[in-house]
């Protein structure tokens, strides 16, 4: 049987991060707290998803920069553990996002009498960034030019397309479930595309991931 060709190719994107500094610090977790109710959403964007696309082939135990900067330089791992728990998929957008971080941050300062602060480490430094469109000129028509893509190309086109599709750009799934389901009309294997979570491990772990679901779909079809 003929695999399905889509009408429309998939065109894979990368992209590459520009790095802003707000000039803004932080020397204990409550000024952490404090802080992060006025930067912009950009800034929390920069310390919880694009954190993936720095640390790219890494897994962390902690990971978002909040959470480990209160272990490494803070030392207070209470935190770091409620912080590394924090799922950003989980919250329809960045002020909730925003408000969860802090809400967390601010149950654990009401339970420790003295508010952890940097000794000998380095503050917590403010930053956002702007994500830039980089072309690959990369395109799959079919599932099996789709899989053969994925496992070659940069893993900041994965990063753009299950990141930045879901929250900059308000889409209600990645760019690879979306096209998987409208472009090749394979809403099963869409389905399991949608409910992988990029949050959890590196986008390395996540290029395996969505190699894994198409290998099974084939598998099973």
């Amino acid at each position: 049987m003929m695999e399905p060709t889509a009408v429309s190719p998939f065109t894979f994107i990368g992209c590459s991060e520009l790095q802003e500094s707000l000039g803004q610090q932080a020397d204990d977790e409550k000024e952490l707290a404090e802080m992060l109710e006025e930067v912009p959403l950009d800034s929390v964007h920069f310390h919880t998803h694009s954190y993936f696309l720095r640390h790219r082939f890494i897994e962390r135990v902690y990971p978002n920069d909040f959470a480990q900067w209160v272990v490494t330089q803070v030392g207070d791992h209470i935190l770091g553990e409620k912080l590394a728990v924090v799922d950003p998929f989980d919250y329809p957008n960045m002020e909730d996002l925003r408000e969860e971080i802090i809400s967390i941050i601010d149950d654990h300062l009401s339970r420790t009498p003295i508010v952890p602060r940097v000794v000998f480490g380095r503050p917590f430094y403010f930053h956002r960034s702007r994500i830039l469109e980089v072309p690959t000129g990369v395109e799959a028509r079919t599932l099996g030019e789709f899989r053969r893509a994925v496992s070659e190309i940069d893993v900041s086109a994965i990063y753009f397309h299950m990141f930045e599709a879901h929250f900059r750009l308000h889409r209600e799934e990645s760019d690879f479930s979306a096209w998987i389901r409208t472009g090749l009309g394979l809403p099963d294997l869409a389905d399991r595309i949608r409910a992988i979570n990029p949050y959890l491990g590196s986008l390395e772990r996540l290029r395996s991931s969505l190699l894994t679901a198409c290998d099974g779909y084939v598998a099973r079809g």
